[in-house]
């Protein structure tokens, strides 16, 4: 019976000894099958997939023919391939010798060297995490990936001396920045960051699969925040400039992963926006651009006017993606922005920028510029004066609007919080409708009454004032009208915002009467023509 046998490791022929590999290996033993009697042609055994290819099934065989010994070593340079071959041959189980003395088993010589590995000196561990890339799924079951990348987080706690900063061999990206003074780092010597940082340079190479379980392991280890992000925005400014797209969809979708797990101040928002942009043509997993928009989210209040301009998709007709701006709003309100005032501001003042950006796109319709103008809650805005001026831009572009849409979209102003000159400027704007301007008036007109009766002895009532210095207004609440005596109010400099709200409350409605005055005389004529009844009711109620 022939002792020969074939054996094609990915794609190699090896003509071996059959017996002395059985001997070794189970899997050879299972799969070597005695020939016919009458058969010439040697035993053959397929060998697809093998951990480390022909090398290291050389390295074997030449084990096996050595009985376990004789000159075949077992290295930092080969162990974890070696371990995942043993278990990809079944060579677990101790041989026999002709000297009935059992050879030790390919695995457990493996595993002797595997258990210094926390010893090895830097590089060979990162040779051996490179490996395990290489030996997937082998290396996550026999569990060598993970003692690889335990060696290697307790190496980088530790900074060799003389290391300089990777940062002044790499390449320069227009996507990303970075630095070690960075602000959305807790580090601010950049000793220390250089001390922290050493090992940036030697990671680059590995594939992005391994980048986030290299960073999620530094994460549980405790690592600050501020390194692992900087590191994941190092990787990505190194890698992402010349590799494939698909490539790039895997490099961005494993530092986000990562990302989104950090402290909310570890992260770069401009950072995050430089990811944004390179994200949008390649279509990440749904999940995933989840996790980049809540993140960019929780820091919006840190983005800029031209972050915030993100072009619409192809085919929408817009100039911007204000979907996408909506969902950032959303999710840095979701993130507890809503109790702290000052991000609320600054929020708002962003939004108004943003408002008056996009407020002259013809193709923004009415819906969405509602929802811009209505995402943030009343605090984020102290004066409403921006967001009328957005308003106005909007009505000017948008021209056909019903007076019923108009007024929809100015449900978003508060009027009393607009100043005197905007206020002036709505009476007059014959864009906005007229039941705008009689409620922008009658909200000035509370207004006006609170600064009074805050100091109720400043108004000296008098029975019949002279038309020339009185102003009258119906509140529409109380019985009769609050009468205003501007000649016996005390206007001294600290009463200017006083005399500034009356001056302009006698020219607002004065031209308010005109327009009132101009309807009723329209309504009358209808009237007469058609024979149809009209009551006062029609009209706003300072009119009737």
């Amino acid at each position: 019976m022939s002792r020969v046998l074939e054996v094609d490791v990915n794609g190699g022929v090896f003509v071996v000894d059959k017996d002395v590999l059985a001997r070794f290996c189970g899997r050879i033993d299972s799969l070597v099958v005695a020939p016919a009697a009458s058969a010439r042609r040697p035993t053959r055994v397929v060998l697809h997939g093998f951990p480390g290819g022909r090398e290291a099934f050389e390295v074997v065989a030449r084990l096996c023919y050595a009985n376990g010994g004789g000159g075949v070593a077992v290295t930092a340079a080969n162990a974890c391939t070696l371990r995942c071959a043993a278990e990809f041959l079944d060579m677990a189980a101790d041989a026999p010798t002709a000297a009935s003395t059992a050879a030790p088993s390919l695995v457990k010589m493996t595993e002797k060297v595997l258990e210094e590995m926390p010893h090895w000196p830097w590089h060979s561990v990162v040779d051996a995490v490179k490996q395990c890339q290489r030996l997937l799924p082998l290396a996550d079951s026999t569990g060598v990936f993970d003692r690889a990348l335990a060696a290697l987080v307790s190496h980088m706690a530790v900074p060799p001396v003389g290391d300089a900063t990777p940062t002044s061999s790499s390449p320069e990206s227009s996507a990303f920045r970075f630095s070690c003074d960075t602000k959305s780092s807790s580090l601010s010597l950049r000793g220390s960051c250089i001390s922290l940082t050493w090992w940036f340079e030697d990671l680059v190479a590995l594939s992005p699969g391994t980048v986030e379980r290299v960073a999620t392991a530094l994460v549980a280890r405790g690592t600050d925040h501020g390194v692992v992000s900087r590191f994941l925005f190092y990787y990505l400014k190194c890698c992402i400039a010349g590799a494939s797209a698909d490539d790039k969809k895997a490099m961005l979708e494993a530092s986000i992963a990562v990302m989104a797990g950090l402290d909310r101040s570890a992260v770069s928002c401009k950072g995050l926006f430089g990811i944004l942009r390179i994200s949008a043509p390649l279509k990440l997993a749904d999940a995933c651009q989840d996790r980049l928009v809540a993140m960019i989210g929780r820091k919006l209040d840190h983005a800029t006017l031209d972050n915030l301009l993100v072009p619409a998709p192809p085919g929408t007709g817009s100039l911007y993606d204000v979907s996408l701006v909506l969902r950032f709003l959303e999710a840095f309100l979701r993130g507890g922005a809503r109790d702290e005032p000052a991000r609320l501001k600054k929020m708002g003042q962003l939004m108004d920028l943003y408002l008056a950006e996009v407020a002259p796109d013809p193709s923004l319709r009415p819906a969405k510029f509602v929802e811009l103008a209505t995402a943030l809650p009343a605090p984020a805005r102290d004066c409403h004066d921006a967001l009328y001026r957005a308003i106005d831009v909007y009505f000017q572009v948008h021209s056909r609007l019903t007076d019923d849409d108009k007024m929809k979209i100015c449900r978003g102003l508060s009027y009393e919080k607009l100043s005197p000159e905007c206020c002036t400027h709505l009476a007059q704007n014959a864009g906005f409708p007229t039941r705008a301007a009689v409620q922008a008036l009658a909200s000035q007109h509370t207004v006006l009454k609170s600064l009074v009766l805050r100091d109720p002895g400043q108004l000296k009532p008098v029975p019949s004032p002279p038309p020339s210095t009185t102003n009258s207004y119906d509140d529409g609440e109380n019985d009769g009208q609050v009468i205003l005596y501007a000649g016996r109010l005390d206007l001294s400099l600290e009463n200017q915002n006083l005399r500034s709200l009356l001056d302009g409350m006698h020219w607002r409605v004065m031209e308010l009467e005109k327009v009132c005055s101009r309807m009723k005389t329209q309504m009358t004529k209808m009237k007469a023509s058609r024979g149809g009844s009209c009551t006062a009711r029609s009209l706003p109620r300072m009119c009737s």
